[in-house]
């Protein structure tokens, strides 16, 4: 069993006691409620390079990375630095993370803010609409061609935009046949971890100009995103740097600026 399967395993695990404690009738009703959705495409289709910072206590590869006892202050330090959305690690065993952070976020910033986890069902996208999400991510690799079309459709209808995260030329295909308008290349891969930014830039190339390309995964330096922004990233999505970094307010700015 390669990493992602096993993820995917304990996110099966834990989405059952959640569905225990709230049925998914109850989220249709508190989604009811809710005021739209922040359509971050403008910010990712604007000439300067968009960042999506993250709020990311663990990861499987590199274990401990911090321990944010306020993610919605990590936010709001983000949102200072100009970053076009916030994304908020939502899954528990592996990444340390929960639907509360994401909804401390939501209440404090303004900005977009995107449900980053490993949803294989639409119990998930209620949740994080619910939560206060205005993005889920779907991930080409763990859903078939069918549950990626309806997660797809469903995310449209609740107002979620969805950013479909592919690591090969075949996942680049199959999210563009579901008529994604946003799509994450991933430099990691998922199963072995491994991380090499020319994955980004193999992948680029697939992509049609009118889509808008996420670099995902292994941006550290400003270099490295001079590197993706050269091979057509729109907007970066970045973790580890930012949590690790003693100021990320100005890491974010520092990025951007590289970025043009």
């Amino acid at each position: 069993m390669g990493v992602l399967d096993a993820i995917v395993a304990g996110v099966r695990e834990d989405l059952e006691d959640r569905r225990a404690r709230c049925s998914l009738d109850e989220l249709a009703a508190r989604v009811a409620t809710m005021p739209p959705t922040r359509d971050p495409m403008p910010a990712f289709r604007a000439p300067q390079l968009a960042v999506i910072a993250e709020v990311k206590r663990s990861s499987p590869s590199k274990g401990a990375l911090a321990e944010i006892p306020d993610p919605a202050a990590l936010a709001a330090r983000y949102a200072a630095g100009g970053a076009s959305a916030i994304s908020v690690l939502t899954e528990r065993r592996r990444f340390g993370g929960s639907l509360a952070d994401l909804e401390a976020v939501r209440a404090r910033v303004e900005v977009p803010v995107l449900r980053k986890d490993f949803v294989v069902t639409d119990y998930q996208l209620w949740e994080a609409r619910a939560a206060g999400a205005d993005l889920a991510l779907l991930i080409v690799a763990s859903l078939t061609d069918r549950q990626l079309a309806d997660l797809f459709d469903l995310a449209g209808r609740l107002g979620l935009t969805a950013l479909v995260e592919a690591h090969t030329a075949d996942e680049v295909r199959r999210a563009l046949a579901v008529g994604a308008s946003l799509i994450g290349v991933n430099n990691r891969n998922l199963q072995t971890l491994e991380v090499d930014l020319a994955q980004f830039e193999t992948m680029a190339g697939l992509i049609p100009a009118d889509v808008v390309k996420v670099a995902e995964s292994g941006i550290v330096t400003r270099d490295d995103v001079r590197r993706v922004a050269q091979a057509g990233a729109d907007v970066i999505l970045v973790g580890e740097a930012l949590v690790r970094h003693g100021d990320p307010t100005t890491a974010i700015a520092e990025f951007i600026a590289a970025g043009g």
